[in-house]
């Protein structure tokens, strides 16, 4: 069966919630309460799409599960059904908001199949199906993250380093060691796949003064909209928006959080550098300084500034990725020039 509505009835679209797990997922039905276990290889993939054939399915939601989603989500994509990868949280917070204060696999079914009815009938349909990245995003994606885990390692074997008794020292210098050969590795194919897949790409942000090869290569790998959607929806997704805290006639501290804390973390450690070597952002960041922001407020608000405007060299491929070349940062490009500024406190003025 190449596409399970293809013998569809009239009758109402289906909105299915799966939970995943690592040797099962258990799938559940809007509207019905029976739920089902089946085993998370391609013999429970058959047979959820057996279920489901001869109906109409709106959506199926499917929470992000460190991976374990992945194979479930592209053998559905494969026989034409349409999929939504969403945030365990959100997934969570509309399950209690619906009264499901308990935590089961078949609860979280059943509330995902209630989420999936939700977002199929959102006026706005953009970002809630999941599109898959393409095989090159892939491998990047999974050496950046990989890189990151590893950083974190080293990290902890430093800290610890410091207050070990000295029969224990030479054991966490022989792993910090092992630790900066495997990162050098990584930095060697994340360097490879960038020459080999993203050289345009790669190419234009090494031409922005503080944006380096891995930031560079975090942007490609975890902001594959960059250059598709909006600015303010880019910093959303980043994690740099800031978010209204507003009821009646209070108005509470703007904040950021959420997003994609990996991507955030790559551009906060970028504009330490480029806010001493890069003029544009100098430029901008030393203004919100001497207006009185805090110097953690400008940082935040520098590459939803600079970066943001920069966009417009970056051009939409086809696998969803970006290709051009960067223009020079003159004043039309720059956070310097007479465009809608962002503040953490004030927002657009």
């Amino acid at each position: 069966m190449a596409n399970a509505t293809a013998n569809a009835s009239n009758g109402p679209a289906l909105f299915v919630g799966v939970d995943i797990a690592k040797k099962e997922f258990v799938w559940a039905i809007h509207g019905q309460p029976q739920t089902c276990a089946l085993s998370n290889d391609e013999a429970g993939f058959q047979a959820l799409l057996h279920a489901l054939q001869g109906q109409e399915v709106g959506l199926v939601v499917l929470e992000a599960t460190g991976g374990l989603e992945r194979a479930l989500a592209g053998f559905l994509l494969r026989h034409e059904l349409a999929v939504a990868v969403v945030n365990p949280r959100a997934a969570r917070e509309f399950a209690r908001s619906m009264g499901h204060l308990a935590k089961t696999d078949a609860i979280d079914a059943l509330a995902l199949a209630h989420y999936a009815q939700t977002l199929a009938s959102k006026a706005d349909q953009q970002g809630v199906r999941f599109t898959p990245p393409t095989e090159q995003v892939q491998q990047l994606q999974a050496r950046v993250a990989r890189r990151a885990q590893l950083l974190n390692m080293r990290t902890a074997e430093k800290n610890r380093l410091s207050a070990a008794i000295h029969g224990l020292q030479p054991s966490i210098r022989a792993v910090i060691k092992t630790l900066e050969r495997e990162i050098a590795k990584l930095d060697e194919d994340i360097d490879d796949l960038l020459h080999q897949h993203f050289k345009e790409q790669a190419a234009a942000f090494e031409q922005i003064k503080g944006v380096g090869i891995t930031t560079c290569a975090t942007l490609l790998a975890f902001m594959p909209e960059l250059g598709t959607v909006p600015h303010g929806r880019a910093a959303k997704l980043a994690g740099l928006a800031p978010l209204n805290r507003d009821s009646g006639q209070s108005r509470g501290r703007r904040h950021v959080w959420g997003g994609r804390s990996i991507v955030r973390c790559a551009l906060h450690m970028a504009m330490l550098s480029a806010v001493r070597y890069n003029p544009v952002i100098k430029t901008f960041y030393d203004r919100l300084v001497a207006a009185g922001k805090p110097k953690k407020v400008a940082l935040t608000r520098a590459p939803t500034s600079c970066c943001a405007y920069s966009m417009p060299w970056l051009e939409p491929v086809p696998n969803g990725m970006m290709s051009g070349t960067m223009s020079v940062l003159d004043k039309e490009h720059s956070c310097s020039g007479d465009r809608p500024r962002y503040t953490l406190d004030e927002g657009w003025h």
